[in-house]
């Protein structure tokens, strides 16, 4: 699976309760620029790059899947260069409990 398969997934992997209250464009740039919108407890995945997003994540593909599958820890990702953010922080920290790992792909 790719990274971009990965993000096409999300929306199957996406618990509304999680993210109550959060409306949001995030952009995932990677090999393949993808992005996600959350809006009304919906998250739908987009090809390319967003209009204008909340938060944009720069990561190499295996690191971005594994941060999503809960095998990489955002924090160090983030210390040791693996994961540059521009845009709302706090989204970022919230990001990963918004998706089920499991069903991440």
């Amino acid at each position: 699976m790719s990274a971009a398969e990965m993000i096409r997934n999300l929306p199957q992997a996406f618990d509304a309760s999680a993210a109550s209250g959060t409306d949001c464009t995030i952009q995932f740039n990677c090999s393949t620029p993808m992005h996600i919108t959350i809006k009304d407890g919906v998250c739908t995945a987009g090809d390319g790059p967003a209009p204008s997003s909340d938060l944009a994540i720069t990561m190499e593909d295996e690191d971005l899947m594994a941060l999503m599958k809960g095998e990489l820890n955002g924090m160090q990702a983030f210390m040791t260069g693996k994961l540059q953010i521009e845009g709302d922080m706090m989204l970022a920290q919230r990001m990963a409990s918004f998706f089920d790992p499991s069903k991440v792909g």
